[in-house]
C-alpha cells in the first residue's frame, strides 16, 4: 500500500470486445452499454487499421524515443500541447507518486496552419515534426495513423451515441468530433517496475479527459484497470494485450 492507499491485484481482467465490422448494431451497442456501465473499458477489433500500419507506427515510436535525449528536447512540448514530454514530467497520481511517471511522451494532433484563424483557440496548431535528416517517413506514418485512429474513434462514437439513446452522428457535429482537439500521443516506458508501496508507477492512477482514448499496446503485460475507485481496498487488474 502507498500513502494510505491499498492495492490488490488480480491477474487478469475479461472485457467484452466490440466489432466494427460486425453488421449487428444491436449488439455491439449492448456490449459497449454493458461494458461502459462495468468500468468504461473494452476492447475494439476489426477497425481496418492494418497490422502493417500498426507495425509502422511501432517502429517509428521507437526509432523516436531511441534518439539522444538532447535531440528529443530541442522538440520540448509547446504551448499548443505538441510535442516532446521527458521521463517523469508528467505526475497522474501525486497523492501517491514519490517521483513523476516512468516514461516519455510525444503529442501530435490535428494539424492547423499557422496563418488559420483557428490556430489562435487553444489546443490548435501546427505540429512540431523530427526533421527528415533525422527520422525519414516519420511525420508520414504519424499522420496516417493519426487520421485513421480518428476515424476509428468517430465509428466508436457512433455506437456510444445509440447506446445512450442519441441520433447515431449526435457526436459528429463540429463542435464534436466534427472539429475535434483530436491528440496522438507516444509513449514509451523505461523499464522502471512499478512499486506502489514506494510510490513508484511508470504512469499514476488516472482518468483519462475527454470522450474516448484508444489505446494501442504492444505484448508487454502493463495496463490496469480499476473499476471501482472508491471502493476499499482498490482492485487493480491486468488487461492482456490483444494483437489487432
Amino acid at each position: 500500500m502507498g500513502d494510505g492507499v491499498e492495492w490488490s491485484c488480480i491477474s487478469r481482467t475479461n472485457l467484452n470486445c466490440i466489432s466494427l465490422g460486425d453488421p449487428d448494431t444491436k449488439k455491439s451497442v449492448a456490449l459497449l452499454k454493458q461494458a461502459c456501465l462495468d468500468s468504461g473499458f473494452f476492447y475494439v477489433v476489426d477497425h481496418g487499421i492494418s497490422q502493417e500500419l500498426m507495425d509502422d507506427v511501432f517502429a517509428q515510436n521507437k526509432k523516436f524515443f531511441d534518439l539522444p535525449t538532447s535531440v528529443k528536447m530541442k522538440l520540448l512540448r509547446n504551448e499548443k500541447n505538441r510535442g516532446y514530454t521527458p521521463m517523469l514530467d508528467e505526475i497522474l497520481d501525486p497523492e501517491n507518486q514519490v517521483n513523476g511517471d516512468y516514461k516519455e511522451g510525444y503529442y501530435i494532433g490535428v494539424e492547423v496552419p499557422k496563418d488559420d484563424p483557428q490556430a489562435n483557440k487553444p489546443f490548435y496548431g501546427s505540429n512540431q515534426w523530427p526533421s527528415d535528416e533525422i527520422l525519414p517517413k516519420w511525420k508520414e506514418v504519424m499522420e496516417q495513423y493519426h487520421r485513421e485512429a480518428l476515424r476509428v474513434a468517430k465509428l466508436v462514437a457512433r455506437i456510444i451515441a445509440l447506446a445512450l439513446n442519441l441520433e447515431e452522428d449526435f457526436f459528429d457535429r463540429p463542435k464534436m468530433l466534427g472539429e475535434p482537439i483530436a491528440t496522438l500521443r507516444l509513449l514509451h516506458y523505461e523499464g522502471q517496475v512499478s512499486n506502489p508501496a514506494k510510490g513508484v508507477y511508470g504512469a499514476g492512477a488516472h482518468s483519462d479527459y475527454g470522450l474516448i482514448t484508444l489505446l494501442a499496446t504492444d505484448d508487454v503485460v502493463g495496463l490496469q484497470i480499476c473499476k471501482d475507485s472508491s471502493a476499499q481496498p482498490q482492485v487493480w487488474e491486468y488487461v492482456a494485450p490483444v494483437k489487432g
